[in-house]
C-alpha cells in the first residue's frame, strides 16, 4: 500500500514554482505581518496573500478535493495535467509557491489511511501523524498557514478547522479560493517543484511511520483541543440533554430524506433535534465568505419562504433553513465533517469561535442504530 501510495503521490503531485511578484518586498519582523489578520478572522483577501506570498513564514496550502457524486480525483487529474492532457483548467493550475495538500490530509484525502483509525472517511488524524505530515512539508508552528481549493471555500475549511483542532490559530482560507485568485487577475502556474515532490514523499513516508508506531522527527507540534471536536456519544447525549444546538450543513433535500446521500448506501435523514442550514447558505455568488451582518441574519433569522396560512386567509413566512440562537452553545455536523467546517467559518466570522465539529457526522451516525429524522411527502416532520 505505501508504495503504490507514494508512486500516485509522486506521480500526480503539483505544486507550483514562484514567478516574480511585481509587489516591492516589504521589510518586516517574523510574524509581524499576520497583525493585520484578526485571529477571529478565517480569511484572507487574494490581495493579502498576494502581497504577502514571498514571505517567509507564510505557507500556502491546496487542498482541493470533490464530493464522490463528482467523480473527480485530485490526484489523477494532476497526473493528466503532467502528462499534457486536457483537463478542468480552473483545478490544474495553482497559486505561485503553494504546495498541494492531498498527501497529509490523511483521511480527508487519502482513503488508504482509514484503515489505520477505522473505516469512516474523513476522519481526523491522530496529533503525531498530523504533526509528521505537516513537519514533512516544511510547516512549523510559528508559520501562518493560507489554504485554498479549486472550488471556491469548499475543502480548505475542512484544513482550517483541522489546524485549529490541533492548537495552530494562525491558519486563514483563501477568501473565494483559486476562482477569485485568477479573477484578480493574480499569477498561476502549472510546473512541480523537484523540493514539492521530495517534501510530498517525506510526507507519506512520515505518515506510514507513525500508524506503524516508529518515531519521527517534528517541527510542528499537534496540540490537540478537545472542545472543538465531538464524538457519536457527545452528540447522542445531546439529544436529551439539549445543551448545544445541532446544526447541520447538508442540503435540505438530503436533511429532510427526500434527497439520496451521496455515497451509495447510505440512508438520508437528519438527527433528531438538529437545524438545516445548508453550507452555500455562508457564500456569496463568487463563492466569498458572507459579510458579517449578513452572516448574523443568516443564523438567527435563516431563510424564509412563503407557507402555507396559519389559521387565516393568506400565506406566511416560515422558516426553511437556520433560527438559531448565536448566544448559546453550537454543535455543527455534515456528511462526512467537511462542509460542516464552512458552518463553523461563519459562525467564527460572527464571533463563535469555539465551535465542535461532529467528526463522524451523517455518514456515521446514519450507519448505527441512532434515530434518524425524515419528512413526510406532505413536508411534515416525522
Amino acid at each position: 500500500m505505501a508504495s503504490a501510495l507514494l508512486a500516485r503521490t509522486l506521480a500526480g503531485l503539483r505544486t507550483v514554482r514562484s514567478s516574480p511578484i511585481s509587489h516591492a518586498k516589504i521589510s518586516l519582523t517574523r510574524n509581524s505581518i499576520f497583525n493585520s489578520v484578526a485571529t477571529n478572522e478565517p480569511v484572507v483577501s487574494a490581495e493579502w496573500l498576494h502581497a504577502h506570498l514571498r514571505e517567509p513564514d507564510v505557507k500556502v496550502l491546496d487542498a482541493s478535493w470533490y464530493m464522490p457524486n463528482e467523480k473527480r480525483n485530485p490526484l489523477q487529474e494532476y497526473q493528466i495535467t503532467q502528462y499534457g492532457c486536457t483537463v478542468n483548467s480552473i483545478f490544474t493550475i495553482k497559486i505561485a509557491v503553494s504546495s498541494f495538500l492531498e498527501v497529509f490530509c490523511l483521511t480527508l484525502f487519502v482513503p488508504e489511511y482509514r484503515n489505520f483509525l477505522n473505516q469512516l472517511p474523513h476522519m481526523l488524524p491522530s496529533e503525531e501523524a498530523f504533526s509528521a505530515a505537516v513537519s514533512a512539508l516544511g510547516i512549523e508552528n510559528r508559520d501562518g498557514v493560507i489554504v485554498y481549493d479549486g472550488k471556491g471555500i469548499f475543502s480548505a475549511a475542512r484544513v482550517w478547522w483541522m489546524f485549529r483542532v490541533f492548537g495552530h490559530d494562525k491558519i486563514w482560507v483563501l477568501d473565494g479560493g483559486l476562482p477569485q485568485w485568477r479573477a484578480s487577475g493574480f499569477d498561476v502556474e502549472s510546473s512541480a517543484s523537484s523540493d514539492s515532490i521530495l517534501k510530498a514523499s517525506a510526507a507519506c513516508e512520515a505518515i506510514e511511520k507513525v500508524y506503524k508506531g516508529q518515531t519521527v522527527p517534528t517541527t510542528f507540534l499537534a496540540r490537540l483541543q478537545p472542545h472543538l471536536i465531538w464524538k457519536f456519544e457527545q452528540v447522542n447525549q445531546n439529544i436529551e440533554n439539549k445543551t448545544h444546538q445541532h446544526i447541520d450543513a447538508r442540503a435540505k433535500g438530503r436533511f429532510d430524506g427526500t434527497a439520496p446521500e451521496p455515497r451509495k448506501g447510505l440512508i438520508s435523514g437528519h438527527i433528531p433535534g438538529s437545524k438545516c442550514i445548508p453550507f452555500t447558505q455562508m457564500l456569496d455568488s463568487s463563492q466569498t465568505l458572507l459579510p458579517t451582518a449578513e452572516l448574523h441574519k443568516r443564523f438567527a433569522e435563516g431563510v424564509q419562504s412563503k407557507g402555507p396560512p396559519c389559521g387565516s386567509s393568506g400565506s406566511r413566512l416560515v422558516p426553511v433553513f437556520g433560527g438559531i440562537s448565536l448566544d448559546q452553545p453550537i454543535i455543527a455536523s455534515c456528511g462526512t465533517g467537511v462542509t460542516a467546517c464552512i458552518l463553523a467559518m461563519g459562525l467564527h466570522r460572527v464571533g463563535k469561535v469555539d465551535v465542535p465539529i461532529y467528526d463522524g457526522s451523517w455518514t456515521e451516525w446514519a450507519q448505527t442504530d441512532a434515530p434518524v429524522v425524515t419528512a413526510s411527502p406532505s413536508g411534515n416532520i416525522q
